[in-house]
């Protein structure tokens, strides 16, 4: 089996499963060593060590709970330490805790908050101040469509997600000048586990609302964070970019009609 060319390191957050685990195998394919972030699937993160081992490349498993801010600022260290340089960051970890606005207690609120915007907000810094020393890097950040359309049950995750891309927008124009690109993938409606407590009904109404009547898959986010990573988007930054087959698209002529 011919080894990928070596490319460097990538910090993939809640890289055990889901989005983050096809991301993971989809970077090593470029040449990508990856330090796994996860938080308590040791074991879901060690057999993706040894898929990427298998290839030829490097893995390392660090345990993070990206809700501490303190914590995810030394994911970035922690990951250097043990692969070297780390040229890529995808943000991916984040949690759910749905319920409706007037049940949602303090702690629904601070927990997604936390997990999805400040533990990430305090990651990419530590990124970008590493980066720019070094001249240059990517930062890929993971949102979602709820951001954009809201859903019931979710008013926290829709607005730390709504935030994820502002936040995106502002690091794009700070990181700039450093050579690095912040770019965020907007998933739509992914088979993941986040998604495996719905309803046939709800996953019928979900179809209905998507023009292309069918879910995405992790690989199709997967393929887009590679290319955000890749040598042809070096003059792409700033982009919040959707894989909903054609969710927002509708959602949008709705808006304006």
């Amino acid at each position: 089996m011919e080894t990928p060319r070596s490319r460097g390191g990538a910090l993939i957050t809640g890289a055990s499963r889901g989005i983050g685990r096809a991301t993971a195998l989809r970077l090593v394919e470029d040449g990508y060593d990856i330090a796994i972030n996860y938080l308590r699937s040791s074991g879901e993160a060690e057999n993706v060590a040894r898929q990427i081992e298998a290839k030829g490349r490097r893995a390392a498993c660090l345990a993070a709970d990206m809700a501490d801010e303190e914590a995810a600022s030394e994911l970035f260290r922690r990951a250097e330490d043990a692969l070297g340089p780390i040229d890529i960051v995808v943000s991916n970890a984040g949690i759910t805790r749905d319920r409706l606005l007037i049940q949602m207690t303090e702690d629904d609120w601070d927990a997604i908050w936390y997990t999805d915007l400040a533990g990430p907000r305090a990651l990419c810094r530590t990124a970008i101040e590493t980066m720019s020393a070094r001249g240059g890097g990517r930062i890929i950040t993971v949102g979602s469509v709820v951001g954009s359309l809201g859903n019931a049950g979710q008013a926290n995750y829709a607005t730390a997600k709504a935030a994820v891309e502002g936040l995106t927008r502002e690091l794009a124009v700070t990181a700039a000048p450093h050579n690095i690109t912040v770019n965020c993938v907007v998933p739509g409606y992914i088979t993941t586990d986040a998604v495996a407590h719905l309803t046939e009904a709800q996953v019928a109404a979900w179809y209905e609302r998507i023009p292309m009547r069918r879910n995405g898959t992790v690989e199709d986010i997967a393929a887009l964070i590679a290319f955000f990573a890749g040598d042809a988007a070096g003059y792409v930054t700033g982009q919040c970019v959707a894989v909903d087959g054609g969710l927002l698209a509708r959602a949008g002529a709705g808006l304006h009609s």
